[in-house]
């Protein structure tokens, strides 16, 4: 089990969140306030908040500009992630990931069953990093929203968890990206 070092200091993160819908506001969404919410209240900044209809090219301007952002360390979205025909985040979002967090699909999809059963089966839930920037996509409910940060993010995304957490890997993300190229 992981654990809070308290000699460690928090390290506040700035985490962008965009919510995927063809029929929610700013003023309606739960699921992108669910997460704005808690991630402030963990000590995090909303490095920015939006909302995108489901489709690819909409969805990938967003995150390529936020990914391209110095100012963003991780990007959450909502939504989109089931299969009737509109649910197309991971096709937006996974051709950009330089590497996947398979894990990350996998320890959702746990918590997710002890809580809803098998019908987790009905989420793409996927992760992965792109330009040195950690990629979450989470269904578009705030339940599925609640047990993502409090089940895995907020652990993953506080520098003070240990054996190992997000925090301290971001200065080595994007190595393969600053090597040169073997001659």
């Amino acid at each position: 089990m992981s654990s809070i070092d308290e000699t460690k200091s928090f390290v506040p993160l700035n985490i962008a969140v965009l919510t995927i819908s063809d029929t929610r506001s700013l003023a309606d969404d739960k699921s992108g306030t669910t997460l704005a919410d808690r991630l402030t209240d963990a000590g995090h900044r909303l490095a920015a908040r939006d909302i995108v209809t489901d489709d690819v090219e909409a969805i990938r301007a967003i995150i390529k500009k936020w990914i391209a952002d110095p100012g963003v360390d991780a990007i959450i979205t909502t939504g989109g992630t089931g299969f009737t025909g509109r649910d197309v985040t991971p096709e937006a979002i996974e051709p950009l990931f330089e590497k996947r967090m398979d894990g990350f699909s996998i320890a959702f999809h746990m918590l997710s069953h002890a809580k809803i059963g098998t019908s987790t089966i009905q989420s793409r839930a996927t992760a992965g990093t792109a330009g040195a920037t950690f990629i979450f996509c989470l269904p578009g409910s705030p339940g599925a929203c609640r047990d993502g940060w409090d089940g895995i993010l907020a652990a993953q995304l506080d520098y003070r968890t240990k054996p190992c957490n997000f925090v301290e890997i971001m200065p080595r993300l994007d190595e393969h990206l600053r090597r040169g190229t073997a001659k």
